[in-house]
């Protein structure tokens, strides 16, 4: 999904040990063992699976996001782009862009598609996503669930619009908390 060590760091060992005709797809010349740099939107399959690349900027220049298909189910592989209940710093981006990233191309998929994220960060997420909307249900009932499951991955995109206050900036709730009605603002002030 990116270049940082942390997601990309066994790509070259991973090509060794597999054998040289591995292919390895991203969006960012500095991923390492990169054999198929992907276009925006540009499908492929691999195998029986159909996949569109989504470049998500904001955490890096070069992020994608991963959807990914068969006939009867979609999942989304964000890297560090949409955590559960939260999202990535913007190393290399600007609020604009992950507004877009968050709420204009990740928002757009289907609410049903699943959505794996690179990190999972979801109880602090959730506690800082309380602290902005205390009353809301759906981010009581997650946290509750997230403190009795080690594993919380994977969530979905409708799920995330209803728990995650980087996707929640138009909503009301979201703005009397924070201060501010700019989107823009609102993005740059939740994550400061």
């Amino acid at each position: 999904t990116h270049h940082h060590h942390d997601h990309s760091g066994g790509n070259e060992d991973l090509v060794r040990l597999l054998g040289g005709n591995t292919p390895v797809y991203g969006g960012d010349d500095r991923i390492p063992a990169l054999t198929h740099k992907v276009e925006d939107r540009a499908a492929f399959k691999l195998g029986t699976l159909d996949v569109t690349p989504l470049f998500t900027v904001c955490h890096t220049r070069g992020s994608v996001s991963f959807n990914v298909k068969t006939a009867t189910e979609s999942a989304v592989f964000t890297g560090d782009t949409l955590f559960i209940a939260g999202c990535g710093r913007f190393f290399e981006g600007t609020p604009q862009e992950m507004h877009t990233s968050l709420n204009e191309i990740l928002g757009k998929l289907d609410n049903n598609t699943l959505v794996y994220c690179g990190h999972e960060y979801t109880q602090s997420n959730l506690r800082f996503a309380a602290s902005i909307e205390p009353t809301n249900q759906d981010i009581k009932n997650k946290l509750e669930w997230a403190q009795n499951n080690p594993v919380t991955v994977p969530s979905s995109i409708g799920e995330e619009k209803k728990i995650n206050p980087f996707m929640r900036v138009a909503e009301p709730s979201v703005q009397q908390v924070v201060g501010a009605t700019d989107l823009l603002k609102l993005l740059e002030s939740c994550v400061n």
